[in-house]
């Protein structure tokens, strides 16, 4: 039974995807700093069949981290690795010139030194995997100059490099960088809490099969948009 981490796994995408998996019989690790949303979220992927082992703590700190690799270890090792926690930086969001070096850093260490700190504690079980692949979550907001997204888009700008460094260094690995478009999650809504199109924007659990996609194609590592997965999916099933 292959084994994913899910960091960020008790709500939004993160939870949509570790669900998705446990129905196809996975088993996890999930880990969030919320104690109380991440048992429920290891119930409900229970209740779907998987085998789940729920961490809490702050992924930004090197022994939580050692901690959830320790429980993926126990359970046969790591086959995939999601890096979905994501830190603002600033909420609501504010323009870089009311963005202090504190919120920076918080973005920072959260999406991008995390995921490598936590990739570097599990690369050995990755390498070991038949299939080892990581995901780390990005965003438009990386390629894209959106006013206040400046701290964010920067950090998942790095996590983007990072990724690409990552996986020509990895070549047994597949590292794969994802943008899942614009969704309606808890994190948009501490971003923009005004947003009066918020309520329009796509439930997490509608990009799900692009991220499954790429487990079930296994495409080169790099960077993919979950709105071309989906539409390259839908074209060839139309043929």
């Amino acid at each position: 039974m292959p084994v994913a981490v899910v960091t960020g796994g008790s709500k939004g995408l993160g939870r949509a995807l570790a669900l998705a998996l446990a129905e196809r019989g996975w088993s996890l690790v999930l880990t969030a700093r919320g104690a109380g949303e991440l048992a429920e979220a290891g119930r409900a992927a229970e209740g779907l069949g998987g085998v789940v082992r729920t961490v809490a703590g702050d992924v930004a700190d090197a022994g939580h981290r050692g901690a959830v690799v320790a429980a993926a270890r126990a359970l046969g090792g790591v086959d995939l690795l999601v890096n979905n926690a994501s830190a603002l930086g600033a909420s609501p969001l504010v323009a870089l010139a009311g963005l202090d070096t504190a919120g920076l850093r918080e973005a920072l260490e959260t999406n991008v030194v995390a995921a490598h700190g936590l990739v570097r504690q599990a690369l050995p079980l990755l390498r070991a995997a038949p299939a080892g692949a990581v995901v780390s979550v990005s965003s438009d907001a990386a390629v894209e100059a959106y006013p206040t997204w400046g701290g964010y888009g920067a950090s998942k700008a790095a996590l983007d490099h990072w990724s690409a460094v990552l996986g020509v260094e990895e070549p047994g690995l597949r590292v794969w960088a994802v943008d899942p478009g614009d969704l309606r999650t808890e994190l948009y809504r501490a971003a923009v809490p005004d947003d009066p199109d918020e309520a329009g924007r796509p439930e997490p659990e509608s990009v799900v099969p692009a991220f499954l996609r790429l487990l079930d194609e296994r495409p080169a590592s790099g960077r993919y948009r979950a709105a071309a997965l989906l539409e390259a999916a839908v074209d060839g099933a139309g043929r």
